[in-house]
């Protein structure tokens, strides 16, 4: 029942022209520059259930995957200790960015809430605003398409995007939710569309520049991705960066999936007519650019259903897991890693890495570090589709429609990552800016390391035969990173690392 979403690039002509409650700034160079077509790193889901009641896990391993709830990733990252000191968040702003959004995520937000028992959000449906309460809210950008099928005469964009789109935008706002229940999320949208000139990447940077601009987020989740061999060189990419430029010298915290190809990088053209592999290894953008911090994913090979400890199962789906015996956490294969064809490695990783680690060259590695991203151990998530057989989305040979589903990309590993990240800008009073220098900071001392981080060490992320891949090694490595965070650990000494203690 499995589908991928994968290699969505376009190249054509960007314009910008945005607004909401003011004006959002445009650059000239952006309106002359041809860009690829953003795609959400959703690297692949299975429909599980079609009820409100989550499936199982016998269930889930009927289809060959271990479906992760909301409490057994917390008790993966150690993340109890602090949200039941009353850092979840609180009075900070997830902003998670995504092309077309979903008319149905109020209900759906509610219904994966009621059904892990996860803190309601003023502006879900059927919640009752009160005092204190983190709010879930939407900034649509030049109109909300509905989900709903097109009549069949419309030369709209095809529903299987929007479709797709809808999931990414499900996972994206219940898991970061799930993992920071008291931060606000603001899901920002705008309508990528082919027959808006393929303008989509430069329309989200703008908005994020709005967001950060008009200071409505502390946090910015961008899972989207690009090879950066899709881009029409340096001078393309660089006009796209203003957005992080700002977020840097505003305290905002910018996080970007490493994408779900492994070391391969993938471009369409002409349009419209299949995709080529690039014949190098390549990572992808925004998560190589050094301004971002970027996520990339593993196999999460613990006890899904725990509350609390990081349990290693070896003997559940899937058979990575399963390979990989004792092993709590396994390097996914689809992790985007490797080093920027684009930028110099920045200072930041200059510096002295943890023993065992992947050496930098002079090109900026990625990804900085990682969660949980594998489809065969992701996270389950609620989501409405439209009528069986109008969502456009084919789960094995029937169509798609509204249940649970268990979704695995870096799509996955990003929002997570903004959650645990605003939980730290709770505990700091405020916006982080870019954590990279203070998280390289932290792996230099081997304690710290040893105390602060999950090293992975086990697996590669040689997803494409024809290009060569990068193992996983100890320390850093261009597949996961620095690892994974031992939350209670982590986002207490991020917090005085920023600040240089």
């Amino acid at each position: 029942m499995a589908h991928g979403i994968r290699r969505w690039l376009l190249a054509g002509v960007g314009t910008l022209g945005l607004a909401a409650a003011g004006a959002i700034p445009t650059s000239n160079a952006a309106h002359q520059a041809s860009y690829p077509q953003v795609r959400p790193t959703v690297a692949d889901y299975t429909q599980v259930t079609t009820s409100q009641t989550p499936p199982t896990q016998s269930q889930c391993a009927s289809v060959g995957r271990r479906c992760f709830t909301p409490q057994g990733i917390q008790a993966a990252y150690n993340v109890g200790p602090l949200q039941s000191a009353g850092n979840d968040g609180h009075g900070q702003t997830i902003a998670i960015v995504d092309a077309y959004g979903s008319d149905t995520m109020a209900h759906d937000l509610h219904v994966f809430d009621q059904a892990f028992g996860i803190r309601s959000m003023c502006g879900e449906e059927g919640v009752n605003c009160a005092s204190g309460m983190p709010t879930f809210s939407e900034l649509h950008l030049q109109g909300s398409p509905a989900t709903k099928a097109p009549p069949s005469t419309s030369k709209a964009p095809g529903q299987e995007d929007k479709s797709a789109w809808a999931l990414e935008v499900a996972l994206d706002v219940e898991t970061a939710h799930a993992m920071a229940p008291g931060a606000n999320i603001l899901l920002v949208t705008t309508p990528t569309a082919e027959t808006l000139g393929v303008q989509g990447l430069p329309q989200m940077m703008a908005a994020e520049q709005y967001v950060v601009e008009h200071h409505l987020a502390t946090v910015i989740s961008q899972s989207f991705a690009s090879a950066e061999g899709a881009f029409h060189g340096a001078r393309s990419l660089e006009n796209l960066r203003d957005a992080y430029k700002a977020a840097a010298q505003s305290g905002v915290t910018v996080l970007g999936s490493s994408g779900d190809d492994g070391s391969a990088g993938s471009v369409k053209a002409p349009v419209s007519k299949g995709g080529s592999t690039l014949p190098d290894p390549a990572v992808e953008w925004p998560a190589s650019d050094p301004l971002v911090t970027g996520v990339g994913g593993t196999d999460l090979c613990t006890d899904p259903g725990a509350t609390s400890g990081r349990t290693v199962d070896s003997a559940s789906p899937p058979g990575a897991c399963q390979k990989a015996s004792g092993q709590s956490e396994i390097a996914w294969i689809g992790s985007g890693g490797g080093y920027s064809s684009v930028f110099a490695k920045p200072d930041y990783q200059s510096g002295a890495l943890p023993a065992g680690s992947t050496s930098i060259g002079a090109m900026r590695g990625v990804p900085d570090i990682s969660l949980q991203a594998s489809p065969s151990t992701g996270a389950l998530v609620y989501v409405s589709l439209p009528p069986d057989g109008l969502s456009g989305l084919k789960c094995g040979g029937t169509p798609c429609s509204t249940g649970w589903y268990d979704i695995g990309g870096t799509s996955l590993a990003c929002p997570q990552w903004a959650g645990l990240v605003s939980i730290a800008a709770q505990i700091n009073g405020g916006g982080l800016g870019l954590i990279n220098p203070a998280l390289y900071k932290l792996a230099s001392d081997p304690a710290t390391y040893a105390a602060d981080f999950n090293d992975v060490t086990v697996g590669n992320n040689a997803a494409e035969t024809s290009v060569p891949g990068y193992s996983a090694t100890a320390g850093w490595d261009p597949v996961t990173g620095l690892g994974t965070p031992n939350a209670a650990k982590l986002l207490p000494a991020l917090v005085n690392a920023v600040h240089g203690s």
